[in-house]
């Protein structure tokens, strides 16, 4: 026990007092007396002589709390036994712990909500501090001492060196840094990737004191990107190279020149549209996925087949003389003719008709394709159900198709063309929101040209340009009929890839409907997906032009190919199209469903609104409400009807009417 001369001296910034067995004080120091407070108000009772200090709150003025530290010694005088309190007024100490404590909670809440995790590293020292969030992050329990040889053991020996490079490089300039590597959890067997960032902290003559780091866990973030960069060269239905990825492996052979020798083959499905309108297209999706793998099974290896789009494939035969492309591409032939396709009752008997043209020195994609699609068209016209080779007289065949332009050309100067208008619905609350525009050849000559049957001819001639601009100037001088501009009726209209790529293209349309008084909102312009992979930089000028005026710009047919997921986030669209290949069986289950809430979510997220092609059906409407898609348009919820109809139906009072759109829920 102490004994009392022992506490004689006073300790100015601690009060001491010494208490009788009765309470009374004996003694004091005079820090006891700054207190404010009579000994008999102290809070004493909690405190057990000789046992842990206990803090203790006490009332203020102005409604604040003091805090106040209180220890007990038992003490002894002359026999008696006293009991010594020291007292300490730690209030600030008290409001510094809470805010440190405070500032590390928010800080270790901000990392876990932003779910990056940081690290500090002592230069002198070589002592690294991990937050705990970052440790949890590297699989660790919060509180885990990692020094930097132990961090390195887990990442990645393949990454080690980009880290080290890295931080000497950041070291020896003091500028920020930044890199991303692999690294392997204590388990050895997960496998995860980080984005770190960081910043070099000096002292006031330039040396690296510290260094301020943050790792952010992205192995799902890099795994999507991985897949949507698969899906990107991938053809969705049958997992076969698409047509970017096809005519990059064309490019290739025909770059490489050195006197190699190649072909390549064009396959079209016989009367694949037949096989939709009888069998359905659930049926033709089934062609097309065993026609891919009974396709491969039949090709030598080294060659790359792949799906164009449609019904079409084309494969690229490196190392062949043009007789042995014809004999592969006959093979193709006779192999799917003794392969029917299976269906529940009975087999399906599909036949092909090949287009094989040799690559020569010089040629270069289009001249291969258009070779190869004379060939084409050769065996179609020679029966179907067989394969031809190219030849230079197969020319004047080319000949009569130019027919077709001029045929167009003149019902476009005779103003024979028409324009068709198909209802795009609110799936939510069934309004129509706007009209596509669709051309029509009603030239009355036989025989009757559908559109299928002379765009993708136009769309090879500077025609195409022509025709774009007439269907822009009929769109808006429909929209500034009186009852059409009462009514508010939009519409939307396709655009070519060759208007996409004509840098005065978008002012031209600004600039008609700034002439014929037209709100810029009310139309819209299409762009496929295609044409937008392929020409990223015009549909970026075109966007922007458009979207400073006001007008909308729609990604058509977006899915085809999977490869606009990655230019999404750059070219300022207004509204994504589903492609129908993806909505046909959307109420089916399968990969569709999936792949439509990926595109919706992706555009919402984005702030584009979606609409769904090819709502042929009544049962697709509630499973597209379901997967979050806007709108949508096809035969169920209204067929295309002559412009002129369509304006004649446009009452005063009601927004743009057609045939009477089919609700949602019916």
């Amino acid at each position: 026990m102490l004994t009392l001369p022992a506490l004689a001296a006073d300790v100015a910034s601690t009060a001491m007092l010494v208490l009788a067995p009765d309470g009374r004080c004996l003694w004091s120091n005079p820090a006891a007396g700054r207190l404010g407070m009579r000994p008999d108000e102290l809070p004493l009772a909690r405190v057990q002589p000789d046992g842990a200090a206990v803090e203790i709150p006490w009332p203020a003025a102005e409604h604040a709390t003091r805090w106040l530290r209180v220890c007990c010694h038992g003490i002894d005088s002359d026999g008696q036994p006293l009991r010594l309190y020291e007292v300490r007024d730690v209030s600030s100490e008290r409001r510094e712990r809470e805010r440190g404590r405070n500032h590390r909670w928010r800080l270790a809440h901000i990392e876990q909500l932003a779910k990056v995790g940081t690290w500090e590293w002592n230069v002198a020292t070589g002592e690294v501090v991990w937050s705990d969030v970052l440790l949890q992050m590297f699989g660790l329990p919060p509180g885990t001492t990692l020094d930097y040889p132990s961090y390195r053991q887990l990442v990645h020996p393949d990454d080690i060196g980009l880290i080290e490079r890295t931080l000497d490089t950041a070291l020896r300039t003091g500028a920020p840094f930044s890199y991303t590597h692999r690294m392997y959890l204590p388990d050895r067997a997960t496998l995860r990737v980080f984005e770190c960032y960081g910043e070099v902290f000096t002292d006031d003559s330039g040396v690296p004191e510290r260094v301020l780091g943050t790792a952010h866990d992205i192995t799902e973030i890099r795994r999507a990107q991985d897949e949507l960069t698969r899906l990107a060269e991938r053809d969705p239905l049958t997992d076969l190279p698409n047509r970017r990825a096809l005519l990059a492996r064309l490019d290739d052979l025909l770059a490489s020149g050195g006197g190699r020798s190649g072909a390549l083959l064009l396959i079209d499905i016989d009367n694949f549209k037949d096989i939709n309108d009888v069998h359905g297209h659930a049926v033709g999706d089934d062609v097309l996925r065993v026609l891919a793998r009974l396709l491969v099974r039949h090709l030598p290896s080294g060659t790359v087949l792949g799906r164009l789009g449609g019904d079409e494939f084309a494969v690229v035969l490196p190392d062949v003389t043009a007789g042995e492309a014809l004999a592969v591409a006959e093979g193709l032939c006779n192999a799917t003719v003794r392969s029917p396709v299976p269906l529940v009752d009975a087999g399906l008997r599909v036949t092909l008709s090949i287009g094989a043209a040799s690559l020569e020195p010089g040629d270069t994609r289009d001249v291969a394709l258009a070779h190869a699609d004379l060939a084409l068209y050769e065996a179609k016209n020679a029966g179907r159900n067989r394969a031809r080779l190219y030849l230079p007289e197969q020319y004047r065949h080319a000949v009569q198709r130019v027919s077709v332009v001029a045929r167009v050309r003149n019902a476009l100067d005779e103003r024979r063309m028409r324009l068709d208008a198909q209802p795009i619905i609110d799936l939510l609350t069934g309004e129509v929101v706007s009209h596509e525009l669709l051309i029509r050849l009603r030239d009355g000559r036989e025989p009757e040209l559908p559109p299928a049957a002379f765009l993708p001819t136009v769309e090879r001639d500077d025609l195409i340009g022509e025709l774009d601009r007439w269907v822009v100037a009929t769109a808006t001088a429909a929209l500034a009929d009186p009852a059409a501009s009462a009514a508010k009726t939009r519409f939307d209209v396709n655009i070519s890839a060759r208007s996409l790529e004509s840098p005065g293209f978008g002012d031209w349309v600004v600039g008609r409907l700034r002439t014929a008084g037209v709100e810029a909102r009310r139309l819209g312009l299409e762009v496929t997906e295609t044409a937008a992979i392929t020409n990223v930089a015009a549909v970026r000028n075109l966007a922007g032009t458009l979207r400073d005026a006001g007008c909308r710009l729609s990604l058509d047919d977006f899915g085809a190919g999977f490869g606009s997921f990655a230019y999404l986030k750059h070219l300022p669209f207004s509204t994504v199209k589903i492609a129908g290949d993806f909505v046909r069986q959307a109420d089916r289950g399968g990969a569709d469903p999936v792949l439509i809430d990926a595109v919706v979510r992706a555009a919402h997220g984005l702030g584009m609104r979606t609409v769904a092609e090819s709502v042929d059906r009544d049962a697709l409407v509630p499973a597209l409400r379901r997967l979050g898609v806007d709108a949508g348009q096809g035969f169920h919820l209204g067929r295309p009807v002559p412009l002129d109809v369509l304006l004649n139906r446009v009452p005063d009072d009601h927004p743009a009417a057609d045939v009477p759109p089919r609700r949602p829920d019916h």
